[in-house]
């Protein structure tokens, strides 16, 4: 299973990141499927790639930490293939997803790390 992780450190008040982040992953082209307060699961759309390769997004938000001016979030992307190439189809979706969050014009980035 192909698996990638990202955190990012962003100023934005936490009340305003949820509607930002279900924005942000529906314009990737992610149909989202279940979210909380600190929780966002949302799924690659069927159609343009097999079954297998399609890709659900998981972004954690962590609130225990988060003060008015910052907030620290985690994605997990992953499928159901091995990551035989580097350049699979769910590291794409993963640079594209990550690239997104930090050009964002909603938030300013303070940090981000990936793994």
């Amino acid at each position: 299973m192909a698996r990638y992780t990202c955190s990012f450190i962003v100023s934005v008040p936490i009340d305003h990141l949820q509607a930002l982040l279900l924005e942000l992953l529906q314009d990737c082209g992610l149909d989202v499927q279940y979210y909380t307060a600190d929780y966002i699961m949302a799924r690659e759309i069927p159609g343009n790639v097999s079954f297998s390769q399609l890709v659900t997004v998981e972004v954690l938000v962590d609130k225990s930490s988060a003060t008015e001016t910052e907030t620290r979030m985690s994605i997990v992307i992953k499928n159901e293939t091995l990551p035989l190439q580097l350049n699979n189809h769910c590291r794409q979706v993963f640079d594209f997803v990550r690239q997104t969050i930090e050009q964002s014009r909603h938030w300013h980035l303070i940090e981000s790390i990936s793994g």
